[in-house]
């Protein structure tokens, strides 16, 4: 008489090809960074602002929402690149985008006061940190010339 001995598979660490991980990471920057505007509206007199038709220091215009909408939707596209582009424009796209984003990134403290500083700095720091994995993981994906040697 045999005895069949079936194991349970572990939980092992799994291999995620870069580009998912890429995208995964772009996901992440693009959920903190539309939560910190919507959390924004919290804070005294934003909302009010917004509906008297203003923006932080500017009149709410097409061109403005344009120029929002297009900040949302570059990390939202990101994601999709990140997982459609060769490995060669994956690197040097998400480089350049995420390269960008950096500054832009930073911004969002300008006209902070002091008892606002741990808000942006968390966010910031989270966004900044999700960038410099993305330039990381997007560097790492094609071998440079001098790799292959």
């Amino acid at each position: 008489m045999s005895l069949t001995h079936q194991t349970q598979p572990t939980l092992g660490r799994a291999t995620i090809p870069l580009p998912a991980k890429i995208a995964a990471a772009w996901t992440s920057f693009m959920f903190l960074y539309v939560y910190v505007d919507v959390l924004n509206f919290y804070k005294p007199d934003v909302v009010a602002e917004i509906l008297d038709g203003r923006i932080w220091r500017f009149e709410v215009t097409p061109p403005l929402l344009t120029g929002i909408l297009a900040s949302v939707m570059i990390p939202a596209l990101m994601v999709a690149l990140s997982v459609i582009l060769p490995p060669r424009g994956n690197r040097i796209v998400n480089t350049v985008v995420a390269t960008l984003y950096a500054p832009f990134t930073v911004f969002n403290v300008a006209g902070a006061t002091a008892e606002w500083l741990p808000f942006y700095a968390l966010s910031i720091g989270a966004e900044l940190a999700l960038l410099v994995l993305i330039v990381r993981w997007a560097w790492m994906a094609v071998p440079r010339r001098s790799e292959m040697l």
